[in-house]
């Protein structure tokens, strides 16, 4: 789970045959050689990076203009071995996958899970591009193609009847919808006379192989996850349809609906919602066996009950758990997931990224809980996000912000992610900005 395409190769990096032959290299001091070798390396990434970027950003014009300069650029790779060509298709971008193509794009180029972009447009339901990549000779290939068996979705445990939970055991005579999301929805029902959160396929997905992917991966993490902090997984139905994933329901509803009502917070309850969330965190980034949230916002935050005094984060449908090796591993993920208002620069600029996405993300929501409003509320979600990505961030306004609430939430949306704290460490803060709030500050918990 570390990342797929393995260091610089994936991204076309150009060998040392490239290297002067030795006689030239005799007089030239080696140390430059190798700068130079550096510098050429570095291009190279650039290169891919900013061609990556503009086939995801549909600007045929761009993407053409870097192939006139290097034709090479065409079949460029990141770290997840996918093509500018994979890119164009996963989003349906027609004139971008033509431009490519005639520059002699790999129509069967196999990224790190063996997709083809052909697969990649079978996936998203892309059927224009599906028409012009078999025109070129596109085969479906890969985890989200036709040539892919889809399998029965596996007990993420050897003993399964500890949380296979037979369907007729739930009761909807009293349901009620409390979220949806693009696969399904989450209702309220009732589990052996208790209420819990269902999350429910829907029956017409329940047979596409990338959402019986996405549902078994979020089973088999929620398996295995125990902290008070962690929404509670209950069970799951994963032998008949609907498939069905059941969590404990926390009757408080989320932070953003919370926020919404309440406006901004107290500090000293902003620093406690802040702690349990923290908590929860720390708990999820812990080693060797680290889950990167990766969708850390306000609805992904509930609260236990209406008085607000516990908070739980929630909905992993896009967590990643990665095996660390070191402890500053930067993992090998690209592309845009999760929320575009809380999403990390990095993120945004399909860079490598690690665990520090979720920092930047929980910067934002100490934002809002002081602020009384979502971060660049003025901005449409995806304009928040490429105003951050270019070195902005919210302006701070409230005074509630205290000089150190306000260094930690500048410090855990710091551009270069290196530079953000650790949730250990952000706990280690909050405590003591909470043991120094002055006195006017030391509201009651439920108040705010």
């Amino acid at each position: 789970m570390s990342g797929g395409g393995g260091g610089e190769s994936s991204l076309g990096s150009p060998s040392m045959d490239g290297v002067p032959p030795s006689a030239v290299v005799a007089s030239i001091p080696s140390s430059k050689v190798v700068e130079k070798q550096k510098e050429k390396d570095k291009a190279r990434v650039s290169k891919t990076s900013a061609i990556l970027w503009h086939a995801h950003q549909n600007d045929a014009v761009a993407v053409k203009k870097l192939l006139e300069e290097d034709p090479s650029l065409v079949n460029a790779r990141d770290y997840d071995n996918r093509t500018p060509l994979h890119v164009a298709s996963l989003h349906g971008w027609i004139e971008v996958a033509k431009c490519l193509i005639d520059y002699g794009a790999d129509v069967n180029a196999q990224d790190r899970w063996k997709n083809t972009p052909l697969a990649d447009a079978e996936g998203a339901k892309k059927h224009g591009m599906l028409e012009l990549l078999k025109t070129y000779g596109g085969l479906s290939y890969g985890q989200n193609g036709s040539h892919f068996e889809p399998k029965a979705v596996p007990p993420p445990l050897p003993n399964k009847c500890d949380w296979e939970i037979d369907p007729t055991e739930l009761d909807f005579s009293n349901s009620a919808i409390i979220g949806k999301g693009s696969f399904g929805e989450i209702l309220k029902a009732y589990w052996r006379g208790t209420p819990v959160a269902v999350k429910r396929i829907l029956p017409s997905l329940s047979d596409d192989r990338l959402v019986i992917q996405d549902f078994r991966h979020e089973v088999i993490l929620l398996v295995k996850l125990r902290h008070p902090n962690i929404v509670q997984f209950l069970g799951a139905v994963t032998e008949k349809k609907p498939l069905m994933l059941i969590t404990e329901y926390l009757r408080g509803g989320d932070l953003h609906q919370y926020l919404k009502e309440k406006g901004a917070l107290s500090p000293s309850t902003a620093i406690n919602f802040a702690l349990d969330i923290a908590r929860g965190m720390a708990y999820l980034h812990n080693e060797p066996n680290v889950i990167i949230h990766r969708d850390l916002k306000p609805r992904n935050v509930l609260l236990v009950n209406s008085n607000a005094d516990h908070l739980k984060v929630g909905d992993f449908g896009l967590s990643k758990l990665i095996r660390v090796q070191h402890a500053h591993d930067v993992y090998k993920l690209t592309g845009e997931t999760g929320s575009y208002r809380y999403m990390a620069p990095e993120v945004f600029k399909h860079r490598k990224y690690d665990k520090k996405v979720d920092v930047f993300s929980f910067g934002m929501i100490l934002y809002e809980m002081i602020e009384g409003e979502p971060p660049l509320a003025s901005y449409e979600p995806y304009e928040a996000a490429r105003y951050v990505a270019e070195g902005h961030r919210p302006t701070i306004r409230s005074k509630s912000f205290v000089p150190d609430l306000r260094e930690l939430t500048e410090q855990c949306w710091a551009a270069d992610m290196n530079q953000r704290p650790t949730f250990l460490e952000i706990l280690k803060k909050l405590e003591k900005i909470k043991d120094n709030l002055p006195a006017e500050h030391h509201w009651h918990f439920f108040s705010g």
